[in-house]
């Protein structure tokens, strides 16, 4: 692979985040929000009475979290920042900064979504890979309904519908939280038991959501790679259909739901936010969400921001290689 290539692709990486950077600090401020003092406001008004020096303790807030300098001298710092990773404190959960909260949601975020997401990319593009295949058993053909009705529901609504059949009527999992309340967190096989119960439906949701659309997309590309002249040159060599299948048909059908999976793997940090709001799961998409409500800018600035270089490192590890998955794909002139 030409250098020349690499590097421009990595500068490009560095513009798009930047540029992304730029739009995420900018974006919470347009609201014309105080967060400072609506965070005071409102423990004033859970003490009873109103707080006397009120604006005082807004002038201290804002010089402590850089809130009281020109919206120019914030970028700057804000750039700064991103680029040692340091999301400053959060405005809502003061004194704690910003990368212990995210610290806490991550691991939960990225177990739930890592294994719901490669378990439906396996399972939905082996199905998918045999839907699309003449010679396939025909009973699969009766999953294609069910899972094309799935794939339209969103996450949520199926977590709702969940809920409320199989942990509010029928009682078999916990209604809500990672884990039950009065539990520490730790490694230990109670613990993680617990754990996994209470992740058992909102991971559910986002498997059969998912599932339809892997299956759908690698059916897709099935039927379009079996018209293709190197399988029918292949069939007319008398090669078995097993091997047709393996080897011609879903290796070239796989590039695009390879492609879809890097993309989906570069969002995983930012949760299922809806899901886990509904299933009050303490992973990152919650955390965003408490964030977004409480006005709090850094912790919305920082898991968006982690979000942007996820995705970002993802599109360019997925450029670089891409001529592993495909030998027609080369970046050398010709």
């Amino acid at each position: 692979m030409p250098l020349a290539y690499v590097a421009r692709r990595v500068g490009m990486f560095f513009l798009i985040v930047w540029l992304a950077a730029t739009i995420n600090f900018f974006l919470p401020r347009l609201g014309g929000q105080d967060p400072i003092r609506e965070q005071l406001i409102s423990q004033a008004a859970l003490g009873g009475n109103v707080q006397s020096g009120l604006e005082e303790m807004i002038e201290i807030y804002n010089e402590k979290f850089g809130l009281n300098t020109p919206l120019w001298k914030q970028y700057l710092n804000y750039l700064g920042d991103m680029s040692r990773l340091d999301f400053n404190y959060s405005i809502a959960n003061y004194p704690q900064r910003v990368m212990e909260i995210i610290g806490r949601a991550m691991p939960w975020t990225l177990v739930l979504l890592t294994t719901t997401t490669l378990f439906s990319w396996v399972v939905g593009t082996l199905l998918g890979a045999f839907m699309g295949w003449p010679r396939a058993p025909k009973f699969l053909s009766f999953l294609l309904p069910p899972l094309l009705s799935l794939s339209a529901v969103p996450f949520f609504l199926l977590g709702l519908v969940l809920i409320y059949v199989l942990a509010f009527r029928m009682r078999l999992f916990p209604l809500s939280g990672g884990y039950s309340p009065g539990t520490f967190p730790a490694l230990t096989p109670t613990f993680l038991q617990d754990a996994l119960r209470h992740s058992v439906l909102p991971a559910l949701s986002i498997i059969l959501v998912s599932l339809g659309g892997w299956a759908l997309g690698m059916r897709a590309m099935m039927i379009t790679t079996r018209g293709e002249d190197f399988v029918t040159y292949a069939d007319a060599k008398g090669l078995k259909g097993r091997t047709i299948f393996l080897h011609y048909a879903i290796r070239n059908a796989l590039l695009p739901q390879a492609t879809a999976l890097a993309l989906v793997l570069g969002q995983l940090v930012s949760g299922a936010v809806l899901v886990e709001v509904v299933c009050s799961y303490p992973g990152i998409g919650n955390v965003l969400y408490e964030g977004i409500r409480a006005g709090d800018f850094y912790v919305v600035q920082g898991i968006i921001f982690i979000l942007i270089l996820s995705i970002g490192l993802a599109t360019l590890i997925l450029d670089l290689i891409y001529p592993l998955f495909d030998p027609r794909i080369t970046y050398q002139r010709t």
